[in-house]
């Protein structure tokens, strides 16, 4: 099928509009909603964080279940966040000039004009994979594995992740990049990611796979942040499951087996939540709070003038 458009409207006309390729399934894995190629390689990027945090649990991580969560995020930076990265290095005997990934500031607006003011130096812990990184680290320390270059494809902890993302996508790894923060990123079809993301909330009690999807809708906001939508549509729907990954991607599942993936093509973040709230109503998972997910509001002159908005049929 076509791509899913998505358009700018501002004074009435379209201004700019963003393609989307989305692939959503029902609760028995049959696809419901298709829009564009999406059965070719493409970048999951921080999408892939819990198959990753799976692949620690595996091999021995051992972590509250916030922790946990922390260990799936794209974190905001807020200070929670920051403690709790604090805290996995120390159960692993570690501080932060152990990460590997590059300094930066918070993405919460507050948090980083408190560090800037306070302080005005980026920091590991401030960035966004960090607790991801601080779990990777503490599963190295756990199974004796050197931490210098845990980040290497060819790392021990590297193959278990690879291996785990090929038996939950269903799918080979046909190609490694290099992710955002210096990890492996691993590409395969927007079907197997939702493949792979289905099997979490779906699986026994106490699995680690089930560990890892309760944990992430237990503490929403170590996934992401207190104010970052993704936090926000998991609380409006309980048992969902969310997670984001850079340049637009966007995947969730429900307990039930319902689950979604959706990418912008020119990964415009401004077209994903209206385009993921679309994809959740495509299987019947809606809430109130969807409404003014919806769309996002244009603004001239601080007044609102328009909107981003999935073209209607």
């Amino acid at each position: 099928m076509a791509e899913l458009i998505v358009e700018v409207v501002r004074s009435g006309f379209v201004e700019s509009v963003h393609r989307a390729r989305v692939h959503v399934v029902n609760a028995n894995g049959s696809p419901v909603m298709v829009h564009g190629d999406t059965g070719s390689l493409t970048s999951p990027r921080s999408a892939m964080k819990p198959l990753q945090a799976l692949a620690m649990l595996r091999c021995g991580l051992s972590a509250a279940d916030e922790l946990l969560a922390l260990a799936c995020a794209s974190h905001s930076g807020e200070p929670f966040h920051v403690d709790g990265v604090r805290k996995i290095l120390a159960m692993a005997g570690l501080d932060e000039s152990a990460l590997a990934c590059p300094a930066d500031l918070p993405l919460d607006r507050e948090s980083r004009d408190r560090v800037v003011r306070e302080h005005g130096a980026p920091a590991r812990t401030y960035m966004n994979c960090s607790g991801k990184h601080a779990a990777m680290l503490a599963t190295c320390v756990v199974n004796n594995w050197p931490t210098e270059g845990y980040l290497r494809p060819g790392h021990p902890l590297q193959r278990a992740i690879r291996a785990t993302v090929e038996d939950l996508t269903g799918e080979r790894v046909a190609a490694t990049g290099v992710d955002g923060c210096g990890a492996p990123l691993f590409f395969v079809s927007m079907a197997g990611v939702v493949r792979a993301f289905r099997r979490l909330p779906m699986a026994a009690p106490g699995s680690p796979e089930r560990r890892i999807a309760d944990a992430m809708r237990a503490y929403p906001e170590w996934t992401s942040g207190t104010a970052r939508p993704e936090a926000e549509l998991m609380r409006a729907i309980p048992g969902l499951l969310m997670k984001v990954g850079a340049e637009a991607f966007n995947a969730f599942a429900f307990s039930d087996g319902r689950a979604g993936a959706v990418k912008i093509d020119d990964g415009g973040d401004r077209a994903r939540t209206p385009v993921t709230v679309a994809a959740l109503r495509a299987v019947g998972l809606d809430a109130p709070e969807l409404a003014g997910l919806a769309t996002t509001p244009l603004f001239g002159g601080g007044e609102p003038v328009g909107e981003i908005r999935v073209r209607r049929p």
